[in-house]
This record gives C-alpha cells, structure tokens and sequence, in this order.
C-alpha cells in the first residue's frame, strides 16, 4: 500500500478518491452478446501494453467465458479491460472490414444488422479506429447512409476483471483481491456510484460527470488499479453501470463521432512506462514518428519480388513493435499475448537474430540481462549467482511471490547464449565500452557455467521451484523430453544443443580474453572447450541411428530420439565433421522435413503428435538456426530449400508474419500449413528469423575489431533474383550492398560506403 492510500473496513481513499467493495454496491450489467467460436482476433502492441480483440473490434464477456482468454486490454502482466462490446440496439454490428496491419492500431469497418422495422440492415456504416500509446484511444465514426432520417441506440460496454495474465493462461489462485467501486459523498449518511441508479436505499443517485468512468480494483499487495474511461467528442446520453450509451439521430448521409480513452493506472500513477497522448490524433502521430525513427536506424532490405518485400517489411516493423521498455533501457518483449515481457534466451536468441537489422538490439539485451544476472542462491526463483534470467514478470501474482517471476531463473541456456551474444555483438560493433563494462558479468556467467559442469561433465537442469519449469531448455513443455519409446526422460537433463552453446561460448570468449591479455583464461577455455568437444562426440552419439540424442538423462544415458535440437549444433563448430553432415543429411528426411519446415519430433516417434508444441510442430527459428548450420556445412542447396519451405509458409499467413510454430502435417499438393492454434503472433524469434535466413543466404561475416566485413560465397535461392540491403552498419561504417543472381551463380557489390571498412567478397 502506498503512503498516500489508507483504508477502513468499508472504505479505502487514495489521492482524494473513496473506493468501497464492489459487493457493498452492485450494479446492473447490460447483457453481451454470445458469439460463435473459435472467433479469430486482432492483436495491437505498443512497448508494454497490448490489446486483443475479435475482429469486429469488441471484447465480449461472453467470448471471455467461450473461450477466448487472451482478449483484452493488457500491461505490467494485467487486464485492464476484460470487455469492450459495441452495440446497436443491443445487438452486435455486421464486420465488413477489419485489420491490425499497422501494430499499434486497428482499423474496423462494420455496419448495424436489421432493428425490427425501424433500422434496414446495412443502412449505418460504423468506422472504428483504435490506437495504442500509453493508453488506449478509440474514434468511432457513424454515418447515415438511407435517404432518410434514422434513429437508434449505440452503447459501448466496459469491465475490467484486472486478472494477471498467469491467471489467465490458466494458473489457479487461491485466493484474489477485491473489485472496488469509485464512490463520491453526497451526505454524511450516504454515498453515490458513479455512472448506475441502482443503489442501496441509503445512497442517492449522484450525478456523474458524464464524461467518465472509473473500474478499479485492489490487489493482495494493497495496490489499487483502475481503468480511467474518458468520453470525448459526444458525450453519452447516459451511462447504466459500465455501459456508456448514446441515443443518435442521425439525418441523411449525416455523421457524428464519439469516442473515448482509457488510461491505465497503479496507485494512481500510468500503469505504462510511455507517457500517454491526450487524442487519438496525437496518439497515432506519435507512433508513427517513432516508427519512423526506428526505420531511419536499421538496415532497410529489399528485393525484386513483391511478395518476398511485403515479409520483410512486416518483419521489420514488427521488430519495432515488439520493442519494450524495462527501466532506462528497451529490447524487444517474446511474443503477444503471453510472452509480452524480458526474457532471457528468447530475447538473446532474438538479439542474435538481428545483428545485421539494428545491433542496438542485442547491447540492450546485453546490458538488461546483465542489470538482472543472478546474486545469491535462491531455490523459489531458481537463482544462483552469474546466472542470466529466464523470465520477468511484473503482475499481482509475481508481487504476492505466488510465482518466482520477480525474475525468475529456470533456463538452462541463457547464460551460455548470453556469452556468445556478447562476443558476437563486439563483432560486429567492436564497442569497445560496452566489452569492458559487462567483462565482469561474462566472468560470472562463465563460473556459474563452470560451477555446474563439475559434478557430471556437462551443463544440465533440474527442478528446483515449487512453481517452476520441469524442462528448461528452449523445449520447455513438460512432454518433450522423451526417449525412443516416447516415454520422459528422468532428470537431471543434458541438452545436446546446450552442450554446443557452451562450447561456442568457451572459444569465442577465449579469443576476447587473448585480446585483453588474459592468456591464462584464453588456454583454459580452449582446453575444456576441447575437451568437451572429445566427450560430446563419444556421450552424445547413438550409432544405430547415427544420429545425435536429444539429451543426457539423470543416469548419464542418451534420451534416444530423432529431434530437431541437434540442428542447432551444426553451425557451432561441436560436431566431428563426418557427425555434423550426417545429423544435416537425418534432419532432412521425411519423419522430419514436411516440405514446410523441420519438426521438432520425428514423426515415427511413439510421441509424435503434430499438434503437440514441442513435440512434431515445426517452428521457424528452431528452422533458421538449423539453415545456419547447413549453410556452415556447404550445404547451401539444402540450406534454401529449407528457407524456400518457411518463406511459401509465411506468404500463407495473415500480414505475411510468420507464426510462434504451426502444426507438422505433411505439405501435400496446394494444401496450406495447418496453424497452431494459440500460437503468439507477432513473436520475437519467429521475426527474427526472416533475418537469419537473409544471413544465411548472403553470408556476411563480420570482424569490426579488424575493420573488415567478408562476404563468403552469396547464394540467392531460385525465388529471388535482386537482394539488396541499405544502412547495413559495421562497427562505424555504414554501407550499401547489392546482390543479384545469374543462374547458379550470385554476384556481390558494393553500392556504397560511408567509411574505411574492408570489404572482402570471397565466392
């Protein structure tokens, strides 16, 4: 509870405001709509607030109870808004149009159905448009279009559930806070709702300031949130509960706007970290300044194909949209709905993805991992010291430590990823500042990695949180880990791709310890990345199969199966050479490649299921990283046809974004990948991995330290004749490249050049 917040039994202030118990005064709740189902959705983003609704612009209370848990209005792991139901005399509008190809905005087109005699369907054509920055912003736009005056009701209903989004993703909690009611004294008997006339007889109805409606809600914690609706343009004619409503008459072809904004707010400051607009106007324009300014710094990539272009250009503006603030410092969120916050390997696999986009993306990364790695030992969070994070939360059930989110530490991966990040990003910035400022967290990341290989050789995990992940690999549901007979590993669990992350971290942060003259780190980490090299070849192999296990199990035994996680070993160097060509030649058979992608499971497994998550769908950054590896093994062929299978998946897909994973039936024919169902769209990784696979096929290979960028063998697949890319920075430089295929063969030039960068095209 915050200083300027007391309370009393019945009734609790905050900053001039009285709050009592919703149940103490009861309101009426106009009825919502019931829906079909499944209803598809329309998702806006913009930095830590997201929003979900059905494609007609509403959230019904009705869809939220059909199943349909990820609409609302969301920040700081909240829902502000657990329903937004336009009507027309109680009856839900006819969508004509609707799309959210913007990120941060939605625009919807709808028209009312047919009221008795008194309304012809088709006659009012409602515009919709909502906008997310700092708050939420709609304008919605009714026109007449009969020769005729019509009259008729419009209501907008709201409601706020403020149910943090680990309940909503179906954790159960024992107990909640309470929903408050905003009250104003009308006598020293009684007090006043604002916005209903059904009240206690000891209460007088208080005339609300039309303009406005508060929802609000006090947690475990004490902090109370609120929902601030404020009308503009028109005012309703009258509010019935949370209900606005407005009785229109509107002439021929006449056209009245109304409109509203709801600001989100913990213990009376923005729940958000951006400063809200005061318009819808102002909203949009200062999002598409940003976004303007985020274009300005990345790399701007174009080809000769239409359809090739608009998959770029939804990548890139995703990865702005994705973008979100921690503090001083912004990197890019995992994915909408559910991942819409810091994480450690996402947003480091993320970060590494897109170097060549914008290399801010991984320094922030660096830097917010770094700010959060572990101190002490804590079992409930899973910390241990030099440990990076898995996953920050920041809602009701994280402050009442009813989850170990604050952050939480149960990933296996990340503190490897994030050493090879580091040393990949000094490639391609040679930022020699940031080097020295985060050497000491490396150190620490390298201990903790060291501390946990003495006791069987290899880096594993195993459950230490009541609340925590079973399996804490980027496999991390809890029916993947399985053997040949589809059964589950018993842990401790050695991940084979885990294995090679740590030996990729080992030589490349040896190569930045002989550049500072740490001889004696540089020998050692080259000795035990060799040494683990020796071992991994021997432990991991199963020669029936000639094929790499998944894992180690707790009994030092191979998990026996055919899956996708040693694709990402092939690029990093762990794998004998003859091993590495046969995993690459295993990956591509039938059981695995299905003419989309690679799956995550064998689909001759016991377990396969090619609608399990992790257990024989396919996912496009599980995808990329293997394109790398095949790409590193001179497989370029193969390498494209891999790209050539998620790009034709991706042009499939709404706003040609490539989805979280999709399900692994088998392409056949003309027919279309078959989607996830609650797959997160946008998501980091999945974008991210458009730019990977544009790494792949050029082959950049940077070295800013040298001041040199060398170019090894471009292969442009069949699809694409032109690549060009803008704005590509290397350490200072700042330059054009232009690639164009001729047959079998891809030539590489330089446009332009602002710098002294070497460039070094070898074919």
């Amino acid at each position: 509870m915050t200083p300027d917040t007391f309370m009393t039994p019945e009734k609790i202030f905050l900053d001039g405001k009285t709050f009592i118990p919703a149940e103490q005064l009861p309101i009426s709740e106009w009825p919502c709509v019931v829906s079909e189902r499944p209803q598809p959705t329309l998702t806006v983003k913009d930095d830590d607030l997201f929003f979900v609704t059905d494609t007609i612009g509403n959230i019904s209370g009705c869809s939220l109870n059909d199943g349909n848990p990820s609409m609302g209005l969301f920040c700081a792991d909240t829902r502000f808004l657990s329903r937004l139901e336009l009507q027309v005399e109680g009856r839900s509008p006819t969508l004509l149009s609707s799309t959210a190809e913007k990120g941060f905005t939605l625009s919807i087109l709808c028209t009312n159905p047919r009221i008795d005699e008194r309304l012809k369907a088709d006659t009012v054509g409602i515009r919709r448009e909502m906008v997310l920055n700092g708050a939420l912003f709609e304008e919605i736009e009714v026109s007449n279009y009969s020769t005729t005056t019509v009259s008729f009701e419009l209501s907008i209903s709201f409601d706020a559930d403020f149910v943090d989004l680990f309940e909503v993703r179906g954790y159960g909690r024992d107990k909640r806070g309470r929903l408050l009611r905003l009250v104003e004294p009308t006598s020293e008997e009684g007090i006043s709702f604002s916005g209903d006339s059904v009240l206690p007889p000891q209460t007088q109805p208080h005339t609300q300031r039309e303009e406005s409606l508060t929802l609000a809600y006090q947690g475990l914690d004490g902090s109370v949130m609120e929902s601030r609706i404020l009308f503009q343009h028109r005012q309703p004619d009258y509010c019935k509960g949370y209900t606005a409503v407005w009785q229109l008459e509107l002439a021929s072809h006449e056209t009245q706007k109304l409109g509203y904004r709801v600001n989100m707010l913990t213990n009376n400051k923005s729940s958000s970290t951006v400063s809200a607009a005061i318009t819808l106007a102002q909203a949009k324009a200062a999002e598409l300044m940003e976004e303007q300014h985020w274009v300005q710094q990345i790399t701007r990539i174009s080809s000769d194909k239409s359809i090739f272009n608009r998959v770029i250009e939804q990548a890139e503006q995703d990865m702005y949209l994705l973008r979100q603030s921690f503090g001083k410092h912004k990197t890019v969120s995992a994915g909408v709905p559910w991942f819409s916050t810091l994480f450690g390997r996402d947003s480091l696999i993320t970060a590494s993805q897109t170097l060549m986009l914008n290399s801010q993306i991984a320094k922030e990364t660096l830097i917010l991992l770094a700010i959060h790695q572990g101190k002490i030992d804590d079992e409930w969070r899973e910390e241990e010291p030099g440990k990076i994070l898995h996953e920050l939360r920041l809602g009701e059930m994280a402050r009442c430590q009813e989850i170990p989110h604050t952050p939480y530490y149960g990933t296996i991966d990340a503190t490897p990823l994030w050493l090879m990040l580091y040393a990949e990003y000094y490639a391609w910035t040679h930022d020699q500042e940031l080097l020295e400022l985060l050497w000491p967290n490396a150190l620490a990341a390298m201990e903790w990695i060291d501390r946990n290989t003495r006791q069987n050789s290899y880096l594993s995990y195993y459950l230490k949180s009541k609340r925590g992940l079973v399996n804490q690999g980027w496999k991390d549901s809890g029916d993947c880990i399985v053997d040949r007979k589809g059964e589950l590993a018993n842990g401790p669990i050695a991940l084979c791709e885990v294995q090679a992350y740590v030996y990729a971290a080992k030589m490349r942060l040896a190569e930045i310890a002989k550049m500072k003259k740490r001889l004696d780190l540089a020998d050692r980490w080259l000795e035990e990345a060799k040494n683990l090299k020796a071992r991994f070849n021997r432990d991991f192999w199963m020669q029936d199969e000639d094929f790499c296990a998944l894992a180690l199990d707790g009994d030092g035994k191979p998990v026996e199966s055919i899956t996708s996680n040693p694709g990402h070993c092939l690029h990093l160097g762990i794998f004998t050479p003859e091993k590495a060509y046969s995993v690459a030649e295993r990956l591509r058979a039938p059981d695995m490649f299905n003419g989309w992608g690679i799956r995550t499971l064998s689909s001759l497994s016991p377990a396969y299921n090619p609608m399990g998550y992790h257990i024989g769908s396919v996912w496009p950054h599980d995808n990329s990283l293997i394109a790398i590896g095949l790409r590193s093994l001179g497989l370029i062929d193969q390498a494209l046809e891999l790209f050539q299978g998620l790009f034709e998946m991706t042009s499939y897909q709404p706003y040609q974004r490539p989805p979280e994973l999709f399900c692994g039936y088998e392409r056949n024919g003309d027919n279309s990948p078959v989607q996830y169902p609650v797959a997160c769209t946008p998501q980091a990784w999945a974008t991210g991995s458009i730019f990977q696979l544009l790494q792949m096929m050029v082959n950049l290979v940077p070295d800013a330290q040298n001041n040199c960028l060398r170019i090894i063998d471009p292969a442009l697949p069949e699809s694409i004749n032109r690549l060009s890319f803008h704005n590509l920075r290397v350490g200072p430089t700042i330059l054009d490249l232009e690639f164009e295929r001729s047959g079998s063969t891809t030539a590489c030039r330089v446009a332009k050049k602002r710098g002294n960068l070497r460039v070094v095209i070898e074919a």
